[in-house]
């Protein structure tokens, strides 16, 4: 049996045991939130995290396709791109896949092993995954602070016009004759 064979037949376990190792990176209580609530409405973000981890681990398995895998990943870096975690914690859900292959190819690769070139390339798929996520993270991080940026210079000069600090110029044609 191969590595893909394994991940495809305990595909919906293993999706539920990365969504849970996911939860388990939050405090304690939010963990059991979205664990315990799947309504979309009640818990937006773990529905998400849910829809979103399924919807990848598909991807992986399948094509693999950066620009199909990058909106998969968006949907959760996103979300960890506003949250208190530091760009390694955002990011290192995606290296939990490895560890949930290996034991699964530790259940089941007992009377057909793996070979450890499938387990490198698999290996391999993660890492890339982990790169393109980390590069969406820093594209939410650098968007996230241009509206930051952008929100208090307009503050700033709303604040300086209420003073009446701020006079408008008119606007000055340039003259032809100089």
């Amino acid at each position: 049996m191969n590595l893909e064979s394994i991940l495809l037949k305990g595909k919906g376990t293993l999706v539920q045991q990365w969504f849970q190792m996911i939860a388990e990176t939050y405090p304690p209580e939010t963990a059991q939130l979205l664990a315990r609530e799947k309504s979309q409405f009640a818990n937006p973000v773990g529905h998400t995290l849910r829809h979103a981890t399924r919807e990848i681990f598909d991807e992986l398995l399948g094509g693999n396709d950066p620009g199909k895998m990058a909106p998969l990943l968006d949907k959760i870096i996103r979300i960890r791109a506003i949250q208190d975690f530091i760009p390694s914690q955002a990011v290192a859900f995606i290296f939990l896949l490895k560890r949930i292959a290996r034991e699964a190819v530790r259940k089941e690769g007992r009377e057909n092993p793996v070979s450890p070139e499938e387990i490198l390339a698999f290996d391999a798929k993660v890492d890339g995954l982990a790169l393109l996520a980390f590069d969406i993270y820093m594209q939410c991080r650098e968007k996230l602070s241009e509206v930051r940026i952008n929100e208090v210079k307009n503050r700033t000069y709303r604040l300086l016009q209420r003073a009446n600090l701020i006079a408008e110029l008119p606007e000055r044609k340039p003259d032809p004759n100089q």
